[in-house]
């Protein structure tokens, strides 16, 4: 918190981008430190299932809260204020949440007190970076320039040292292996790499979408998203509560049933489309979905692993939701540009971005589909309490 407010500060205040740029690098740091251990507190201190599955419920309604609040805040602050308030703001707010965490989170460690795998750090990031450093060049320079190749290759050559470093070379690795041998564990986190895709098609997409192609101003399109916040955060808990009735598997079909009809519905906007049928329904139905999934994927991705090892697994499945959203996004932007360049010349400015993000929620609507075949591999047993039998 301290690092992520501190460099809140740094990022309002910026003269320059490449102090901005930096900033950011240093609040996704503080962002990465926090998410697992959030999650380690949840399931160290949570130990009963059916009990985690509702705290898990309530973390995720939590973090849609904070995207509403942040979607509506955002706006009007840019609107009234300026884009360097957005960053600001977050000083305060962090001074407060500092003060609380000192107050009521436990002082205790979970699991053993180890050295940091800086080799495995470097060349998991770096393989990452040039991966999607590569694809992100797709769009304007061509699947086969060298601009892309090279980093494309490079990372992928990087991934693949980062793998075999963490299985047969590194005493103490940062992703143990062993964890994956957990069913529900791997299954899980593959299916959170495919969610973050669809993540980002939800709420980025239809951001600029709302803006580009309708005419949106910011504060109008928080207001056009908070709907879908709100019914993810009833969704989340109302799965928090069935999960223990259901299991895993009934609620992420449910919720993957939802993506493929709310994208589907969605790549049928256009620009001519009005906002009640062509977005804020979809939108509804997405919401839902991945009200049903997240909380259900991040429970399952976390149950049945040793309380010494609670940190790392909340860190694996935060990073693979993370790092599928990532991906997602140069993905899908450079499929939205090669898309939106294909129609430039016979359309409107709004026409040609509409059927670019049209490609990106017909993808989306795949990925769902992707995500409820991969949970047929989900362990069959009702709750997450037999998972491990």
């Amino acid at each position: 918190m301290v690092l992520s407010s501190a460099s809140s500060l740094v990022s309002g205040l910026a003269t320059a981008p490449e102090i901005l740029v930096a900033a950011r690098i240093a609040q996704g740091m503080g962002a990465a430190m926090m998410a697992p251990a959030t999650l380690a507190v949840i399931n160290t201190h949570f130990t009963e299932p059916n009990v985690r599955a509702k705290a898990f419920g309530a973390w995720s309604a939590a973090g849609g809260i904070g995207g509403m609040a942040g979607a509506l805040a955002g706006g009007a602050i840019t609107t009234g204020l300026s884009w360097r308030w957005v960053f600001l703001i977050n000083v305060p707010i962090g001074a407060a949440l500092i003060t609380m965490a000192v107050m009521a989170l436990p002082g205790m460690r979970t699991g053993r007190r180890e050295s940091l795998d800086l080799i495995g750090a470097v060349t998991a990031s770096a393989g990452l970076a040039a991966l999607i450093y590569g694809v992100m060049h797709s769009a304007d320079q061509g699947w086969t320039s060298v601009q892309v190749v090279g980093p494309a290759v490079a990372g992928l050559i990087l991934l693949v040292t980062f793998t075999v470093m963490q299985a047969r070379f590194t005493a103490q690795p940062m992703m143990p292996l062993r964890l994956f041998r957990i069913r529900n564990v791997a299954v899980s986190n593959v299916m959170l790499l495919l969610f973050g895709g669809i993540a980002i098609a939800m709420w980025y997409f239809t951001s600029l979408f709302l803006q580009n192609v309708l005419g949106y101003s910011a504060l109008r399109t928080g207001l056009g998203q908070t709907p879908a916040a709100v019914t993810f955060m009833v969704i989340a808990r109302l799965a928090a509560a069935l999960l223990p009735r259901t299991g895993v598997r009934t609620l992420v079909l449910a919720g993957c049933a939802c993506f493929l009809a709310g994208f589907g519905w969605l790549a049928q906007a256009d620009a001519d489309s009005g906002y009640i049928t062509g977005v804020l329904g979809p939108t509804l139905l997405i919401a839902a979905g991945i009200g049903l999934t997240f909380p259900t994927l991040m429970a399952a991705a976390t149950a049945d692993v040793p309380e010494g090892d609670a940190g790392i697994i909340g860190g694996l499945a935060n990073t693979a939701s993370q790092v599928g959203g990532s991906v997602g996004l140069a993905v899908l932007a450079t499929a939205a540009s090669a898309r939106t360049a294909m129609e430039a010349g016979g359309s409107s400015p709004a026409a040609a971005l509409a059927a670019g993000y049209d490609v990106v929620f017909l993808v989306a609507a795949g990925l769902g589909l992707a995500i409820a075949l991969v949970s047929v591999l989900l362990s069959q047993q009702r709750r997450l309490t037999d998972d491990a039998d």
